[in-house]
């Protein structure tokens, strides 16, 4: 068994083919829904939980900085994305854009990782709307028993005061299995579900931003950079953990990569709405940072719902209550766009022979891989459901910038084997932009916990033994070159 089995490639040729392809899916997505499916993924956890978070925890009101430098690893990624999706409009994202540059293995690595990024995403994802749906249902006098709101073992306070562990996230687990059915149904209705839930959400983050500019306190920003009390936590150190952290918010332009099949025009569309996402978003992000930051003392936030404690401290009782729903609709919407990219990277990787076919398995009625969805819908859920936020989180930043740094790298290898290639959107500054995207990548990832690299390994372990038993002996590619 040679190496070069392993280093088998798709030629862009034959995926440009299949991207031609319908393949049972049905092209209905403009730019707009596009764009609309970018801002969907992008806008919620980040803003309405995880800011918070890292601001207490990590980088103080510096927080805004780390969203900055999360920004322009964004924008180096961003640009080789768009270049990828553009010259090969096929579902598989990342996955696929391995495929034709750097070989079957490690196309099957990244699909693999690509799981941690999107499916653990909706989990994480998933806990955050629980702990809000829950805040929201008390206003209302509706309180759920706390075991059943929180993660297995995580520690909890009863009614009478005594701590309990946590058993099962309920509300986590029903909304996934929700979410799952819906996109079973067709991705034309789930899109149009997700735009209404978009224009929600930045309706209530926009508000936000208008009533809270005018209660910031410049006092809550000094010392804007706090001084470090440990590695990682608080000073520059800290500043570059927090943005390895929230990174995994930034996610949405790579999830509209997912989409390439179903889109009517993606030489064209597929750069606008990857571009246009990530721009919309990041502008968002770090008005909201300032003016959370700045209403509240960083140290308050560290909750599961900041951006209702920010409101609280302006004393807006009615705000409150909006922004409630908007995050509850912001975080669904996220979840939807993030476990349909799951089911489309699936779908492509079972068409290649790497997976069962019943990954690939089409509705006759709806014409969507509805087999992929609801095994996918079951397994998150009840990750959802047992797995903390903490540790979701950080598993799905790493996966993330591992699969932006093989993307990066492939725009490199692409342009060196084939620079003339018919290219729809050229990277600009090409070799400059990739290499800046791989170097902010990997200075991201440094900032990651050790356990967290433990976690990766650990998974690109199994992901390996799985392809070894199963996906080179069906892998169709290998079966035509053999």
């Amino acid at each position: 068994m040679t190496l070069s089995r392993y280093l088998l490639k798709k030629t862009v040729a034959d995926l440009q083919k299949e991207g031609g392809l319908d393949g049972g899916l049905k092209r209905t997505l403009g730019p707009i829904n596009l764009i609309s499916l970018g801002v969907g993924a992008i806008i919620g956890a980040g803003i309405f939980v995880i800011t918070g978070q890292a601001a207490a925890q990590y980088a103080g009101p510096a927080i805004t900085i780390s969203f900055i430098l999360a920004a322009f690893a964004c924008a180096f990624a961003g640009l080789c994305y768009a270049e990828f999706a553009a010259l090969l409009p096929i579902s598989g994202s990342a996955y696929t854009y391995a495929y034709a540059t750097l070989g079957e293995l490690v196309a099957w690595i990244i699909g693999w990782d690509l799981i941690i990024e999107y499916a653990l995403s909706a989990a994480t994802v998933a806990v955050g709307w629980s702990g809000y749906v829950v805040s929201f249902l008390k206003d209302f006098g509706i309180v759920m028993p706390p075991q059943f709101t929180a993660s297995l073992g995580q520690p909890v306070t009863l009614a009478d005061g005594t701590t309990a562990a946590g058993l099962l996230n309920i509300p986590a687990v029903l909304i996934i299995l929700a979410l799952s059915l819906l996109l079973v149904v067709g991705v034309s209705e789930s899109a149009s579900v997700n735009g209404i839930i978009v224009v929600v959400k930045v309706a209530v983050i926009v508000a936000f931003l208008v009533f809270g500019a005018s209660y910031i306190d410049t006092a809550n920003w000094t010392p804007f950079i706090p001084e470090p009390v440990e590695p990682g936590r608080y000073g520059y150190f800290g500043i570059l953990r927090a943005a390895g952290v929230i990174f995994f918010a930034y996610i949405g332009f790579d999830a509209v990569s997912t989409a390439a099949q179903e889109a009517k025009n993606p030489q064209r569309d597929m750069p606008i709405g990857i571009l246009g996402s990530l721009v919309v978003c990041t502008v968002l992000y770090i008005l909201v940072a300032l003016v959370l930051t700045g209403i509240v003392d960083y140290r308050q936030l560290g909750v599961p719902d900041p951006i209702a404690v920010g409101v609280d401290a302006i004393g807006l009782g009615w705000l409150t209550f909006i922004v409630k729903i908007g995050a509850i609709a912001g975080l669904t919407s996220v979840m939807l766009v993030t476990l349909y990219g799951q089911t489309r990277i699936f779908y492509t990787m079972s068409r290649d022979g790497l997976l069962p076919p019943l990954f690939s398995a089409i509705h006759p009625r709806f014409k969507t891989p509805y087999l992929s969805t609801m095994l996918l819908g079951l397994f998150v859920s009840v990750v959802a459901g047992l797995v903390p936020l903490g540790i979701l989180g950080e598993l799905v930043s790493i996966g993330t910038l591992f699969a932006f740094i093989v993307v990066s790298a492939g725009v490199l290898f692409l342009r060196y084997r084939q620079p003339d290639l018919p290219r729809p959107f050229r990277c600009p500054l090409v070799p400059w932009v990739p290499l800046a995207s791989i170097a902010a990548c990997l200075a991201l990832m440094s900032g990651l916990p050790a356990d967290t690299w433990l976690r990766l390994f650990a998974w690109l372990g199994l992901g390996l033994l799985v392809y070894f038993v199963y996906g080179r002996v069906h892998s169709k590619l290998q079966s035509r070159r053999a």
